[in-house]
């Protein structure tokens, strides 16, 4: 008697979304130019977006980080889907890579030159960039949330489309650069500045994930040895470096941080903003302590102020979010 054969069972297979990711690119600007806070005028500016969930005429705007993209699914999982803060199956999300990024959107190579250098962006600038990408998607209000740079670029939102912003979410950002952020990014545009071709950047970088950890973070995390003869934090500072080196562009590196280092709102313009603002500090932060701020928030009338508990640094809003997720579902949709 020859014996049955059956197949082995499978395990069962997670339901896909109700919803998924969509990536588009569009061409802005093409009848009128954009003018720049630096006085140049630019047409054809290319937009690289994602989508998520059903299109309508208010969104939930979320707003890259430095190095980021528009992908929210790729580097903000914990974020985004159903029952977390960003809902694609209750609400549409946006994402758009920056006016001056290397991700799909008009670049600094692309953009005019001034006395021979890359014109000077503002983040005013890519907020009203942003602002055209929302009347093409027939977008007339969003909620707004942002970390890191994406956080200060918020800011820039509040001010400069106080018409379209229901409400915004501020995580690990300051109102302004101080001194000591301005002179982390100067230290690492002057690694990019002598070391051109990449290696410069992978130093930069280096610099820049000095102050994305705390001391803390690295004592439980990098300690010891990785490789015979090398500690584990240098080999985790090299390896971050060729990653980024692989995958941006240093002219957008330069263009993003002398942006973020310009943004110096007054505080008779930030006590202009009327919108409700949560503004979330992380209490291990050294590249933007919580006390700094929490400042910041004191100057906008109707903010609310939380603070993250975690040691691992400005880098707890990706890797160790405790309860901001609910603090920030709560805040949007509450």
């Amino acid at each position: 008697m020859t014996a049955l054969s059956y197949p082995a069972p499978q395990p069962p297979q997670a339901a896909a979304p109700a919803w998924c990711p969509v990536r588009r690119t569009v061409t802005l600007f093409r009848h009128e130019p954009l003018l720049l806070d630096c006085g140049a005028a630019v047409s054809h500016i290319r937009v690289a977006y994602h989508t998520y969930g059903e299109a309508r005429e208010d969104a939930t705007l979320v707003l890259h980080a430095l190095t980021g993209n528009s992908a929210v699914h790729e580097w903000w999982p914990g974020f985004l889907g159903e029952g977390q803060p960003l809902d694609p199956t209750q609400e549409f999300v946006i994402c758009a890579n920056v006016l001056g990024g290397c991700a799909g959107t008009t670049g600094p190579a692309e953009l005019p030159s001034l006395a021979g250098e890359d014109a000077p962006l503002t983040l005013r600038d890519m907020a009203r960039v942003g602002r055209a990408l929302l009347d093409h998607l027939g977008v007339r209000r969003v909620r707004v949330v942002g970390a890191s740079m994406g956080g200060m670029l918020a800011y820039a939102w509040l001010l400069e489309c106080p018409d379209l912003v229901e409400r915004a979410v501020v995580i690990g950002a300051p109102v302004r650069h101080s001194p000591w952020a301005i002179g982390l990014n100067t230290a690492a545009r002057s690694a990019i500045g002598a070391a051109p071709g990449g290696e410069g950047l992978k130093v930069a970088r280096q610099i820049a994930m000095l102050s994305y950890r705390s001391p803390e973070s690295f004592a439980q995390t990098q300690s010891g040895l990785r490789a015979p003869g090398q500690p584990a934090i240098t080999s985790y500072l090299h390896h971050h470096g060729e990653k980024l080196q692989a995958r941006f562009c240093e002219r957008s590196y330069v263009a993003l941080t002398r942006a973020m280092d310009a943004f110096q709102p007054s505080d008779a313009e930030l006590g202009s903003i009327r919108a409700p603002v949560l503004v979330v500090g992380i209490r291990s932060d050294v590249l933007y302590p919580p006390a700094e701020v929490q400042q910041g928030a004191a100057l906008l009338p109707r903010a609310t102020y939380w603070e993250l508990d975690s040691v691992h640094g400005h880098d707890a809003f990706l890797m160790d979010a405790g309860e901001l997720p609910a603090q920030v579902r709560a805040f949007l949709h509450g």
